[in-house]
């Protein structure tokens, strides 16, 4: 089974980089752009077939590892 995992702040924390991007956007002449967020994607394998034991293996992943949450907010998508 392969999970993708993303990896966002969550609302009301500043994204430095998020800023950044979208400045440099701007600065390129789409002035348009408005509410960019940067965040990441992690993608692996897991050896294992049981999707309910999947999800709790991935959660507790982001939950020790992968993501703060303190800050950031996770979603994860599981494919067979």
């Amino acid at each position: 089974m392969k999970a993708v995992v993303h990896v966002f702040l969550k609302p009301g924390v500043l994204d430095v980089q998020g800023k950044a991007v979208e400045n440099a956007l701007h600065g390129l002449g789409w002035s348009n752009v408005d509410g960019v967020r940067v965040g990441r994607v992690i993608t692996f394998d897991l050896g294992q077939d049981d999707r309910a034991s999947a999800e709790a293996d991935v959660k507790a992943m982001c939950d020790k590892l992968l993501a703060n949450p303190v800050i950031e907010s996770y979603r994860v998508d599981l494919d067979a």
